[in-house]
């Protein structure tokens, strides 16, 4: 949960100041950081921002059900930021769902 906080403020497109992350995994802070390059994308309508936003009910059911529902539109999403972003393969997909749903 303690993760969750800086990667909503990453999402939202805020600069966190580097304290913020003392102590973080890296696999924390690649999730941080794709959730970075993915606030980028949500200020214009193109695919990449369809695919993660309507995986949002898919990523709900995954956290909630701690890894143990996955849906084909959260795989879709998952499957896309790994495509096109090195810090989100370093990333577990619960961060990620995670980042998602904080979008």
């Amino acid at each position: 949960m303690i993760r969750l906080i800086p990667i909503c403020v990453l999402l939202a497109g805020f600069v966190v100041a580097p304290a913020a992350f003392a102590g973080a995994s890296t696999a924390g802070s690649s999730a941080m950081a794709v959730g970075t390059s993915a606030s980028s994308k949500t200020t214009s309508p193109d695919k990449s921002n369809k695919v993660v936003l309507q995986a949002r009910d898919d990523a709900a059911s995954f956290v909630a059900s701690d890894g143990r529902i996955r849906g084909a539109q959260l795989e879709a999403a998952l499957r896309y930021l790994r495509e096109r972003n090195a810090d989100a393969r370093r990333a577990s997909d619960m961060q990620l769902a995670q980042a998602i749903l904080a979008m």
